[in-house]
């Protein structure tokens, strides 16, 4: 069974373009992981699929981290700052456990996967990364 597919629509939108045109990439690949795993749900696909999204997750996480740093952000807004670093550790571990049971034999359901990602990702997006992206685009004066 497939999960239903995430559609990018202007709500995602955080106004900070690098940022977006990531997310995007992020929306289309957790689509794509999710039709991967209705044909597939093997340990060798689980563990593609979480390889690489936790590969692509860490390069965009840099790179909010990286523009956090350059607007001044942990400065001006640390408590939003330390939360919005939290949760991407907090993200990167979990997906790291779930690699760790692949490994060992015992998968997660991709069901469960994808919902954990999609809502991980939406929930994010919407809550954390839009206060991030008004913060740069004010500072970037094209709020």
């Amino acid at each position: 069974m497939t999960a239903p597919a995430l559609a990018w629509n202007d709500s995602f939108a955080t106004g900070v373009p690098e940022i977006d045109e990531q997310h995007m990439i992020l929306v289309h690949t957790l689509n794509e992981a999710s039709v991967r795993l209705a044909n597939d749900a093997s340990l060798e696909s689980l563990e593609r699929i979480t390889q690489d999204l936790l590969s692509y997750a860490l390069y965009h996480f840099e790179t909010e981290e990286q523009l956090m740093h350059t607007y001044g952000y942990p400065e001006d807004s640390s408590a939003d700052a330390a939360q919005h670093l939290e949760q991407h550790r907090a993200f990167s571990a979990k997906v790291v456990q779930v690699r760790e049971g692949i490994k060992q034999g015992t998968p997660v359901a991709p069901e469960d996967l994808l919902g954990f990602l999609n809502g991980w990702l939406v929930n994010h997006i919407l809550n954390t990364d839009k206060k991030l992206g008004a913060f740069i685009a004010a500072r970037r004066g094209t709020a």
